[in-house]
């Protein structure tokens, strides 16, 4: 097993920064990824939505608070993008190569995660079994994301590593943790 805590930096802009930390761990046991992101601060200065009963697929996800991670198999240009919003909905999308032939990725019927409300901040935690896109053998590169939109409609991007002049969670550069 090989497991990596985490802490996501904010992208440096213009726009002033909610006072918050987002840190985390991630572990890959065989085929098995289990992800946890803490996300500390005063949550009253964010867009939180309720949580759903039924949660389900759904598309641009990252226009809200949405946490994410990017996964790609090493030394291959294919990558995964999994996308999880704070109400419960959620979408995994396979692409060919940087930003190229988008599309949904079906082997998921759905990501089993869990949100948890606490005084201080929030816990999301996903597990899930990567046998339906990857063998175990097969070393992965994570990117590890968040966008967090506050209560003005203000947007700021988290990441490991910015690695490009605009926020960009696609640059393979970022995709820094190997499992």
């Amino acid at each position: 097993m090989s497991e990596q805590t985490f802490s996501l930096q904010p992208f440096s802009s213009t726009k002033s920064l909610p006072n918050f930390k987002i840190v985390g761990n991630i572990a890959r046991n065989g085929n098995q990824l289990a992800i946890r992101y803490m996300l500390e601060g005063d949550l009253k200065e964010i867009v939180i939505p309720p949580p759903l009963n039924t949660p389900s697929r759904k598309h641009e996800l990252w226009e809200e608070t949405c946490f994410e991670f990017f996964l790609g198999i090493k030394n291959f240009a294919q990558y995964w993008e999994f996308n999880l919003s704070l109400a419960g909905h959620w979408n995994v999308y396979r692409f060919d190569g940087y930003r190229q032939g988008m599309q949904e990725e079906t082997a998921f019927e759905n990501l089993p995660f869990n949100v948890q409300n606490q005084a201080d901040g929030l816990i999301l935690v996903l597990d899930i079994d990567l046998d339906k896109i990857i063998s175990a053998e097969q070393a992965i590169e994570v990117g590890i994301t968040t966008v967090i939109k506050d209560r003005n409609g203000e947007v700021t991007y988290w990441a490991l590593t910015h690695q490009g002049a605009e926020p960009d969670f696609h640059l393979r550069d970022s995709f820094i943790l190997e499992l």
